[in-house]
């Protein structure tokens, strides 16, 4: 059996696989205009909400906003 390997982008990402990950945590600049980069994919909303936590404590001062789509799920800035 042949296994399809997934694509591997800057920084060691797994592209294929994490795109199709519901969940995102988004670290954006310090004015909240615009997306500097994706932190984490995430398959379930309880890792998300670990995972946008611990970005959270990582970033104090930063704007990070858990998604799942396009929707907004949690967004450290309320």
């Amino acid at each position: 059996m042949i296994q399809r390997m997934a694509k591997v982008g800057r920084l060691g990402v797994v592209t294929d696989q994490a795109e199709k990950l519901p969940y995102s945590i988004e670290l954006w600049d310090s004015g909240g205009q615009s997306l500097e980069r994706v932190l984490a994919h995430a398959l379930n909303a309880q890792l998300a909400r670990a995972l946008f936590h611990a970005a959270q404590k990582e970033h104090p001062e930063s704007r990070i906003l858990l998604r799942r789509g396009a929707r907004t799920v949690a967004d450290s800035a309320d």
